[in-house]
């Protein structure tokens, strides 16, 4: 199984190849530049495995939640590769993506989601590559974000919500957390992983998972 993976969900940018169990991957910081270098990164990637486009078997995308833009062009990319080519497209969690990086058996995930907001959601593994959600992912406050049983100390909690509302969120899990791991985003290599598990639909039907309507705050909205 052959799987082009790219995720663009964030402030990084990355890129990789799940060849036959193995993967190769890469990264860098690119700001706003995603729509610049990601075509040259994918064309740089499959030049070193000495594969072309048309030898993947599928493509897989971060589909969010996260940056609007960035969500927008990793779609835009993965739909533009696959009508050209046939092959068909996976669009996978960037939630579930974090989940996959640390390898716990349960796990609370917690993205920054600016605005004073995180995207959220919890899992537990089932097999090597698959997860079963347990809360579904939301947009919320980090103070209001979903409550675990307080008899239930197994989880770990990760990504960059955790960076940046620790105290918010360690005081709500405060009887949940085992660990907590710190500077985590999301990365083409989780993404392809998870996309071993999933089937190819049609790129027509190849959506981004936005979670919230709203981009910015008026001015008002701010101050308060």
């Amino acid at each position: 199984m052959k799987i082009l993976a790219f995720e663009t969900s964030t402030e990084f940018c990355s890129v990789a190849l799940q060849l036959e169990g193995v993967t190769i991957e890469k990264e860098t910081h690119a700001g706003q530049r995603h729509s610049e270098i990601l075509l040259f990164m994918i064309h740089e990637m499959l030049e070193k495995a000495k594969l072309t486009l048309q030898q993947m078997d599928s493509i897989a995308f971060g589909a969010g939640p996260g940056s609007f833009t960035g969500l927008r062009i990793a779609c835009g990319v993965a739909q533009g590769l696959a009508y050209a080519t046939g092959i068909p497209v996976i669009g996978i969690s960037t939630l579930e993506a974090v989940a996959q990086k640390i390898d716990k058996q349960k796990v609370i995930v917690a993205l920054d989601a600016r605005m004073g907001e995180i995207y959220h959601a919890t899992y537990q593994k089932v097999t090597n590559h698959g997860w079963e959600t347990i809360s579904s992912p939301i947009l919320c406050l980090p103070q209001q974000a979903p409550t675990l049983s307080d008899t239930d100390s197994n989880w770990y909690g990760c990504g960059s919500g955790f960076d940046v509302y620790h105290e918010e969120l360690s005081s709500r899990y405060c009887e949940n957390l085992q660990q907590i791991h710190y500077n985590l985003h999301p990365h083409a290599k989780e993404i392809a992983q998870l996309a071993l598990l999933r089937p190819g639909i049609n790129p027509a039907n190849a959506t981004p998972v936005y979670l919230r309507n709203k981009v910015a705050l008026k001015e008002n909205e701010r101050q308060l």
